[in-house]
């Protein structure tokens, strides 16, 4: 073999080494981000070496490992008060001879309670204590309610459902032998209608987004980012929340990301390139602080993650365009309070929903 050749084999192996180096160097570098492990394996090696307690298990180790899997926010039992108004809802009223059990007021209830995109409610007057209630076994009501809800984000009532809204009342009506009073069809959808562009000019769901400056992110590590500022797992795949100060409304913000990925067989492997903070303004009440929180875990996750944060075109959000966003939340506030539909009521909850 001539020198030339050696030199040309010599060439060719460093040139393959750089090529396998280079491709093994890409081939991480896309890798997406892992969370962190809750404890190193130093520090479980500690604690498994250490005395255990009383019952035989590891007090620290225990908490550690079980932290983040027993985050899931819970859901209390729903409330009992009534909930028609007469300023979001038709209702028809029917007066009772004498009182009807519980279990009798449900068993008269239609087998669908739906009016196409909107609930049909029947409410009981609780004969001892004279309050309007969700019905209930076990107690006795002296009169009903039925209505149904004159607007949500699916449009205003209309004609036909408000007449199927009647046929509902008067076949549960005549369940006890009694005549409903039925309110007039036309006042009830020039209501409806009136709600509805009121509600449509003065809704607002927000949305930022955090996009990657580099290097994806695995579900794992977003989720572990994200709890560390408070987040906690949601019910829905790629979805977490940070809960309202009062157990059972509506979260203050929810952070979004492909639910595919939150469901592969290797959540590890999934790359995620953004996620999504997500505040619905009416449904949470000012005093949560909501926009504030969501400007602070914005920045804070983009920090942690090396993202940037945008709308939802991309565009990255600068302090100018989110101080006109607060102001306009504050006039939007303002708004729906002097309409007595305060951001983070009953009524203002299911209004826009």
């Amino acid at each position: 073999m001539s020198s030339l050749q050696i030199w040309l084999a010599i060439v060719g192996g460093v040139i393959l080494v750089v090529l396998v180096a280079y491709n093994a160097w890409t081939s991480r570098q896309n890798q997406p981000k892992q969370a962190e492990p809750l404890i190193t394996p130093e520090e479980l090696d500690a604690l498994t070496q250490s005395e255990t307690s009383i019952d035989g298990s590891l007090p620290l180790a225990s908490d550690a490992l079980g932290a983040y899997s027993q985050m899931a926010h819970e859901f209390p039992q729903p409330n009992q008060r009534g909930q028609l108004d007469p300023l979001i809802d038709v209702m028809a009223s029917m007066e009772l001879e004498t009182p009807v059990s519980g279990e009798a007021a449900l068993a008269a209830l239609p087998p669908v309670r739906r009016v196409g995109s909107k609930l049909f409610i029947v409410e009981g007057l609780n004969a001892d204590t004279g309050e309007w209630e969700n019905l209930q076994a076990g107690l006795f009501y002296s009169a009903f309610q039925a209505g149904i809800q004159v607007a949500n984000r699916q449009g205003p009532l209309n004609d036909i459902e408000f007449s199927e809204f009647v046929v509902k009342a008067q076949t549960y009506a005549d369940a006890f032998g009694v005549t409903p009073e039925l309110p007039d069809m036309s006042e009830a959808i020039a209501h409806a209608r009136e709600l509805d562009q009121f509600a449509a000019s003065h809704d607002a769901q927000l949305s930022f987004t955090i996009a990657s400056r580099k290097t994806a992110w695995s579900p794992g590590y977003v989720q572990q980012q994200a709890a560390r500022i408070g987040f906690v797992p949601g019910v829905i795949p790629g979805r977490m929340v940070i809960a309202a100060s009062t157990a059972g409304l509506p979260p203050v913000l929810v952070l979004s990301f492909d639910a595919r990925a939150a469901m592969a067989e290797d959540p590890n492997q999934s790359a995620l390139r953004s996620i999504s903070l997500g505040l619905d303004v009416p449904q949470v009440a000012p005093s949560e602080q909501a926009f504030a929180r969501l400007c602070e875990s914005a920045q804070a996750l983009a920090q942690a993650m090396d993202g940037q944060i945008t709308d939802d075109n991309g565009q990255v959000l600068s302090e100018a365009a989110i101080q006109i966003i607060d102001n306009d939340l504050k006039n939007l506030y303002q708004a729906l309070a002097a309409r007595d539909l305060a951001a983070g009521s009953l009524q203002a909850r299911r209004l826009f929903s």
